[in-house]
């Protein structure tokens, strides 16, 4: 059997989004053991011109309901990108996660070569839904995704790889 489009998106961004949920409980949690300012970690970057961990939250969180969405031939919804706190985060994956849940495997027929068109800053760009998904709509999910753990983890954030993958998924 192969793979399909809803089992290469929506699983996969359920357990990283999930993992991410999760690391944020840890960052609360060191932030009261070190008397730190849970804000600290909200704003904290790894270099000054790149997004702060509250973006990073944020663009992660829209390639996984956009690329859901678009490959499940609904709309995409619209959060308002307001969050400032840690458990503003922690309601932002989960507003995710709930409409990612909302998607079944059959909207997803015939998405690998559904026409994909998507605002680029070059202009509107148009992919079939096999290569949207696979290199574009991934890679930035993952690139967004492993730079919020990376910035927790360069603030001292008892992390790891385990926290990262956070759920083995084996079946």
């Amino acid at each position: 059997m192969s793979l399909s489009m809803y089992d290469a998106s929506v699983p996969v961004f359920r357990q990283m989004l999930s993992a991410l949920s999760a690391i944020i409980d840890k960052t609360i949690a060191h932030a009261e053991a070190k008397k730190i300012d849970p804000a600290v970690f909200a704003a904290a970057r790894l270099y000054p011109d790149m997004f702060p961990f509250s973006r990073q939250i944020g663009v992660a969180t829209d390639f996984a309901k956009g690329a859901s969405a678009r490959l499940a031939g609904v709309e995409v919804p619209k959060f308002e990108d307001t969050e400032v706190t840690l458990a503003d985060l922690k309601a932002r994956l989960q507003k995710t996660l709930d409409f990612i849940a909302t998607l079944k495997p059959e909207q997803f027929e015939g998405a690998d070569t559904r026409d994909i068109t998507i605002q680029l800053r070059s202009g509107p760009t148009v992919f079939k839904g096999r290569p949207y998904l696979l290199h574009y709509a991934m890679p930035n999910f993952y690139f967004h995704v492993t730079t919020a753990y990376a910035i927790l983890r360069h603030n001292g954030v008892e992390i790891g790889k385990p926290d990262f993958i956070h759920q083995l998924i084996t079946a």
